[in-house]
C-alpha cells in the first residue's frame, strides 16, 4: 500500500507541531564536547577524559562539569553513533610507546582504539574513531585513555580533543 501526497511539482506545507517518528530524521539526542585545555595523564593509568566544554547538547544529556558523560534520556533508547577525536601527547619527542582510548558504556569497555609504538615511539598520536551501538534509557557513555611513555613520565590529552554522539535509529 502506498500513500500519495500531491503530484509532481506540487508544494506541500507541513504545519508546525508535526513530528516525525520511526526511523532517523533529526538525529537527536545529540551532543559534542571538547577539552578547553590539556588534561594531564599519569603513566600506564586509565583516566577519564574530561570533555568540559559543550559545543552543542540538544537534550541536556551530557554532563560537562562532574561526570563528563552522556546519559541516554527517557524515551530515547536506540542505536547511536558515538565518536571521538583525541590527540595524546607524550610531551617530548619519541616518548610515547603506546596509547589506548576506550568508549565505555556503564563503566565497561565496548570499543577500544590502541596504538603500540614500541619500535618507533612518537610524541603525538591522533586517535579518531566512530562506534555504532545500542543504548538503553539511563545508559551512560564515557571516554577513558591510557598512555605509556618511554620515561614513565605520563603525558596529556591535548586541548580541543572532542567526544560526541547522536541517535541514528529508534
Amino acid at each position: 500500500t502506498s500513500l500519495e501526497i500531491g503530484s509532481s511539482g506540487d508544494t506541500i506545507t507541513i504545519p508546525s507541531g508535526v513530528t516525525q517518528s520511526g526511523v532517523g530524521g533529526v538525529n537527536t539526542p545529540a551532543f559534542q564536547a571538547k577539552i578547553s585545555s590539556s588534561q594531564s595523564l599519569s603513566d600506564d593509568t586509565f583516566t577519564k577524559v574530561q570533555f568540559n566544554t559543550e559545543e552543542f547538547d540538544t537534550n541536556n544529556a551530557y554532563d560537562n562539569s562532574t561526570n563528563y558523560r552522556f546519559t541516554v534520556p527517557s524515551g530515547e533508547a536506540g542505536k547511536y553513533a558515538i565518536y571521538f577525536a583525541v590527540t595524546l601527547d607524550g610531551e617530548t619527542s619519541s616518548n610515547l610507546d603506546s596509547s589506548l582510548i576506550e568508549i565505555r558504556k556503564n563503566g565497561t569497555n565496548i570499543f577500544g582504539n590502541e596504538f603500540l609504538l614500541l619500535s618507533n615511539p612518537l610524541r603525538y598520536v591522533p586517535n579518531n574513531a566512530i562506534y555504532i551501538g545500542e543504548l538503553s534509557v539511563s545508559d551512560y557513555i564515557e571516554i577513558f585513555c591510557r598512555i605509556e611513555a618511554s620515561d614513565a613520565s605520563g603525558g596529556r590529552v591535548n586541548a580541543n580533543s572532542r567526544f560526541g554522539a547522536y541517535k541514528i535509529i529508534e
